[in-house]
């Protein structure tokens, strides 16, 4: 019997195809804090806010000078990891790329059979983005590596024809190859977006002939007293605010519309518009705050010019999301703090609030 119940064991043994033995799991399990700076992070670390399909289009931006990879939806920063690209002789190509074919459990057809999970393919020629090895510098054939469990929780966030811009010092904006909290180019497209400053004179800017569809996005820099809009990935406007009470929150802090209220009648409110309502979101960090709601001395000490109220405030819907960042809005040197912010909240409640082609060789 013993005997049998081994030959049973070996026979079940060689059925297993050897490749689901020899899959590693490379970086960090979990996401670091959001307001841990981007280049304290160790080689494998990473950092994820949340997400969600339904806030809009998401674009990915890699530096290969920093090698980092900045993940943006609905044109607000939503992921940061560390990578490795192409080394000496197998560069990672710069440029724009769409996803062309996504293969959870891909393997290389050129490289030995080996394993490249959660792969999303950016040509026919070989070069992917797929969880690999992470030495904290390039050592890859020519593919963006990535920490395994970011490499997943960005497959499952993507679809086909996600927007990747992979740039280099020298060749991109500084813009593109240092990416800050805002997204540096456009979904769609994969161009360059510099929104003007607000010239000294202007308190608040919208665009003449807006989206009219799709999520609205709100990013309030304390640093530069700045509040940015954002709808369906393109930005709406910005203004200067007047924060009451400068010290009072600090670090990166993610909120969501939960429902609206109408202020008493004579309330000094000059819109006399309808109210969000708004709760915290549990970002990485700051868990312990998921689903609370905000106090209104919170709210309350963030001072919108008027005209950009009039605009905004009609627009807001259970599900709008708004950030606070301490890091500025502008372009960023690689040296410089970076916070990473949020797009999704409580998975409890959210559902109730807002109603292939050809294979090539891998590397």
């Amino acid at each position: 019997m013993p005997r049998l119940g081994f030959t049973l064991l070996l026979a079940v043994t060689l059925l297993v195809s050897p490749a689901s033995f020899a899959v590693p799991f490379w970086g960090e399990k979990q996401s670091s804090p959001v307001d841990t700076p981007s280049d304290q992070l160790v080689p494998g670390a990473w950092i994820w806010g949340g997400d969600d399909k339904r806030y809009g289009p998401m674009a990915v931006v890699v530096s290969l000078t920093e090698q980092r990879a900045y993940v943006y939806r609905n044109g607000i920063l939503i992921g940061v990891t560390t990578v490795s690209t192409g080394r000496q002789g197998y560069e990672t190509p710069t440029g724009v790329f769409t996803v062309l074919q996504k293969d959870k459990d891909h393997h290389s057809n050129l490289y030995g059979n080996a394993p490249m999970p959660y792969q999303q393919r950016l040509t026919w020629d070989g070069v992917a983005l797929h969880a690999g090895g992470l030495p904290g510098y390039p050592e890859s054939h020519g593919c963006v590596h990535m920490p395994t469990e970011f490499a997943r929780l960005l497959f499952d966030s993507s679809n086909l024809g996600m927007t990747v811009v992979v740039a280099k010092e020298g060749q991109a904006s500084v813009s593109v190859v240092h990416p800050g909290p805002l997204s540096p180019i456009d979904a769609r497209t994969g161009a360059d977006v510099d929104m003007p400053l607000l010239s000294s004179g202007n308190s608040w800017r919208w665009v003449m002939d807006p989206p009219t569809e799709g999520p609205i996005s709100l990013v309030l820099s304390r640093s530069d007293q700045l509040l940015v809009a954002y709808r369906n990935g393109t930005e709406i406007g910005r203004s200067r605010v007047e924060l009451k009470r400068p010290d009072h929150v600090k670090g990166t802090r993610a909120y969501i519309v939960e429902g609206s209220y109408q202020p008493p009648h004579g309330s000094a409110d000059p819109a006399q518009a309808t109210q969000p309502t708004w709760i915290a979101i549990g970002v990485p960090g700051y868990e312990n705050a998921s689903g609370q709601a905000v106090p209104a001395d919170v709210v309350n000490q963030v001072v919108v010019p008027d005209g950009f109220k009039a605009k905004i405030l009609p627009i807001l819907s259970p599900g709008t999301v708004l950030v606070a960042t301490d890091a500025h809005l502008s372009a960023q040197n690689s040296g410089e703090h970076l916070r990473v912010i949020d797009s999704v909240g409580p998975s409890s409640w959210l559902d109730d609030v807002v109603t292939e082609g050809a294979a090539g060789a891998e590397r």
